[in-house]
């Protein structure tokens, strides 16, 4: 059993919601929760017990790395396969979480190469699908040199990159869509081997609630261990209860960390917005109090207006005036 977390050894962040996300990707590495996404989203893991996909299919330990807080510090690393792709043109990515997994495929083994990447804005500027294509580009053009040389192209390793979105818009909300190489026959039948193209795939798992259709398996866990308003005895029961997940210390420090800092940065967003309240006449000062407070949750959390609302307890007659002003600014 594991003794002591990373953050436990020293959580060398200033900020709380860049300690949350650290938290968050620290406890998506644990392989009890790896091996049930992998089970649920990818078709080679579909027959396979989930303790054996995390005892003898998960190779090494699942590699995370933060980006650092100051240039000069070093990424928070987990021992596994390295998280940085570097090119002299492209540059570098930092993954959130990459490993390798062995898989049972028609009595061989196959090895994957896996990518996870925890998403809290679903808009960054750019379509996130674009991104997963270009993750799993570079880690397929990475493994020369390490998987194959000269041209050996037939030792290339699948890759999957895997995002968990957490505030995806409603209409995706509670769903898992899987994007892949396929082949299409134009003009002919010519068949080509599944296992000469079928190279890389994207998968997106969107997370919702338990007002939306689809709350269930891999989706409900997900949403109930990275929760910012489910509490961690609430989380422990059902994730064992539900799960079977035993939460081992590292997991419960860790989810304990969640915690702790998702509370800090609500608490922190009402008392500016208070602070900001009282500056200015008791009506206006409560409702500047309030604004303020659902941005700060926003920015800080990701959370959408609605989930913020919802957080500050913001009476139902007075939501709109709140979308309303924040539409003006």
């Amino acid at each position: 059993m594991d003794i002591e977390t990373t953050a436990a050894q020293g959580l060398h962040v200033t900020d709380d919601s860049a300690g949350y996300d650290a938290a968050c990707k620290r406890v998506l590495s644990e392989k009890a929760i790896l091996a049930r996404i992998m089970k649920s989203c990818l078709e080679e893991y579909k027959e396979c017990d989930v303790s054996d996909i995390a005892e003898k299919y998960i190779e090494g330990q699942p590699q995370v790395s933060a980006v650092p807080v100051l240039p000069d510090e070093d990424s928070t690393v987990i021992s596994g396969m390295d998280t940085e792709d570097k090119s002299v043109r492209e540059g570098s990515v930092t993954y959130d979480i990459r490993f390798r997994a062995i898989a049972p495929s028609s009595g061989e083994q196959i090895a994957l190469i896996i990518n996870v990447e925890a998403q809290n804005d679903f808009y960054p500027g750019y379509p996130l699908i674009k991104r997963g294509i270009y993750y799993c580009s570079r880690m397929i053009s990475s493994q020369y040199g390490r998987e194959f040389t000269g041209p050996h192209y037939e030792k290339i390793k699948k890759v999957y990159s895997i995002w968990i979105c957490m505030n995806p818009p409603k209409v995706r909300e509670n769903t898992i869509t899987r994007y892949r190489l396929v082949e299409e026959h134009l003009v002919g039948e010519a068949m080509e081997s599944v296992r000469n193209y079928d190279l890389l795939s994207i998968v997106m798992l969107c997370l919702g609630g338990p007002d939306g259709e689809n709350y269930d398996g891999v989706l409900r866990m997900l949403d109930v261990l990275l929760s910012n308003e489910t509490s961690e005895a609430e989380k422990r029961k059902i994730l064992q209860d539900d799960y079977d997940i035993q939460m081992t210390r590292t997991m419960e420090q860790e989810v304990s960390v969640m915690c702790n800092l998702s509370k800090g940065i609500m608490e922190k967003g009402i008392t500016k917005g208070r602070v900001e309240g009282r500056s200015e006449g008791m009506a206006k000062g409560m409702t500047n109090g309030i604004l303020s407070a659902i941005k700060s949750l926003m920015e800080t959390m990701g959370m959408t207006i609605e989930q913020a609302m919802a957080a500050l307890k913001v009476p139902e007659d007075e939501k709109q005036k709140y979308m309303d002003l924040l539409e003006r600014q």
